[in-house]
């Protein structure tokens, strides 16, 4: 999001910094329109994630346990090279669209070339590396097919980014609810006709261009452009993003790359199913953060530390409000989750996901502490982590996976996550001085435990009923304990005047 400097009453580096009547009224407003997009973020997840786990049901019922294992190992060599040639363009694009440098249709121009010329260079010929594994033919085939489902994921990090910046995220919202109808009516066909495993792959791709082709389309006129100026400041920009992602996909993915080199195809697709509810849950995480990050980019770009301070305690909140429960959700119905989702052949997923779920403590605190180094500007001094996490989780992959296999992966990402998500804390409250409060974090924590006691108590009961009384009685305890008050959510509901 950019905001004027006629929105919010600003102070020189020499005055003392303070919020006057009018500017909190603008800045409940501001945060009011947060509250908003969320809530279009919530209701089209909800349903793209709805219709992702009904994608997930017809290609494991069509596919078997073996054929889902050759898709997991197509999509985790292609997630793999994803994020190797990431280079953080989402985070970048929306933190430099908040600052006052460059004229924002410019800096989007320069963005979106060099994030199409990477992509093509990159997704078009490092999948081609696949034709050295070891893998069956129709694995290979299905990475060349998705290679071009991966580009338009690429140019969705410019897109994305420039809608969270405008608060216009039910455009992205619609974008994505429109590429999973796309994905779930081809499927559905491929699945009623019988036609295998490789048009499932065409039909994935399809989905993602009708989800890009909708951002492209919708965003405002695009002039592809090379400029030397924002340039230079954008190469500035991601070179450390960069390079820490790409020590980042190391531990992040190299469970996936590795996996198939020691196990089964059917062990790989028992843990690729788990997996892929997981990335659910990475997929809010980098919502609820994409959202934040330009207002605390916006805050320490220009002195307001205070204000730094609490949209940084406000993402860690938000970020623990919504990860947490879900975490202790998972533990407690690991199995039945899996069995609904994926079916009665899957149920073995379920052990994979009790243990990959705990991924996600790492990626809590990974994800908020990445983006205020990114936002403070010292993302450079946090390489080391990235560094050293790679390199100690390569390590014990080719350790712990031929001797535990999938059982082992899981654990090394889980300690791998950790190690990150602790490092990016300690490295962002050293140059910032933003040390989070835990008196919300710990009533988060209380609330979930109990939570998520009771659902699994109250096995074996229906899933969907399960699900519904384990929400039902977080809210309960989350007003309980006063995580969040009543008249702050009269505050954000209210309409402005």
């Amino acid at each position: 999001m950019h905001i004027t400097n006629s929105t919010i009453r600003l102070c020189t580096k020499d005055e003392t910094c303070y919020l006057h009547h009018e500017s909190c009224q603008t800045f409940m407003s501001e945060i009011r329109k947060i509250a908003h997009n969320t809530a279009w973020q919530i209701a089209g997840k909800i349903i793209s994630t709805g219709l992702g786990l009904v994608a997930i049901a017809i290609m494991t019922r069509s596919l078997g346990v073996e054929q889902f294992g050759w898709y997991a190992t197509a999509v985790g060599f292609l997630q793999f090279i994803g994020i190797f040639t990431d280079f953080g363009f989402t985070v970048i694009t929306s933190s430099m669209l908040s600052e006052p440098a460059h004229d924002k249709s410019k800096l989007l121009g320069n963005l979106f070339t060099w994030r199409m010329t990477t992509a093509i260079i990159t997704q078009g010929l490092i999948p081609l590396t696949i034709f050295f594994f070891p893998y069956p033919a129709p694995i290979k085939w299905a990475v060349i097919i998705m290679a071009l489902s991966f580009i338009g994921v690429s140019l969705n990090q410019v897109l994305i980014a420039y809608y969270q910046t405008k608060l216009a995220l039910h455009i992205q919202a619609i974008g994505e609810v429109l590429g999973r109808v796309v994905l779930v009516a081809g499927l559905a066909l491929v699945s009623a006709g019988h036609l295998g495993f490789l048009p499932m792959m065409v039909v994935i791709t399809l989905g993602s261009f009708a989800y890009t082709g909708y951002l492209w389309y919708r965003a405002e006129p695009i002039r592809w452009q090379f400029d030397r100026d924002i340039g230079k400041a954008i190469f500035k920009k991601i070179w450390p993003v960069a390079l820490a992602v790409i020590f980042n996909c190391f531990y992040l993915q190299g469970d996936r790359l590795i996996l198939p080199l020691f196990a089964t195809q059917t062990e790989v697709g028992l843990y690729g199913a788990a997996y892929r509810v997981i990335d659910i849950a990475l997929q809010i995480s980098a919502m609820l953060m994409g959202m934040l990050l330009p207002l605390i980019a916006f805050a320490w770009s220009r002195g307001l530390k205070d204000d730094f301070k609490k949209q940084a305690q406000r993402g860690f909140d938000l970020m623990s409000l919504f990860i947490i429960p879900i975490v202790a959700g998972a533990l407690a119905l690991a199995q039945p989750i899996m069995t609904f989702v994926a079916g009665a052949d899957f149920a073995g997923s379920g052990a994979f996901l009790r243990i990959q779920i705990l991924t996600m403590l790492g990626i809590l605190f990974g994800t908020v502490f990445g983006h205020i180094n990114l936002a403070i500007g010292r993302q450079k001094y946090s390489l080391w982590i990235y560094v050293l996490d790679a390199i100690l989780a390569v390590i014990a992959y080719f350790i712990f996976i031929p001797l535990l296999g999938g059982v082992g992966a899981a654990w090394v990402r889980v300690g791998s996550e950790i190690f990150a998500g602790v490092g990016l804390m300690l490295m962002a409250g050293i140059f910032s001085g933003f040390w989070p409060r835990l008196g919300a974090f710990a009533k988060i924590i209380l609330a979930s435990a109990l939570m998520g006691w009771l659902v699994w108590w109250l096995q074996p009961l229906n899933i969907i009923l399960s699900v519904f009384i384990g929400l039902a009685v977080y809210a309960v305890l989350v007003l309980t304990f006063k995580v969040i008050s009543r008249q702050t959510i009269r505050e954000v509901l209210s309409r402005d005047k």
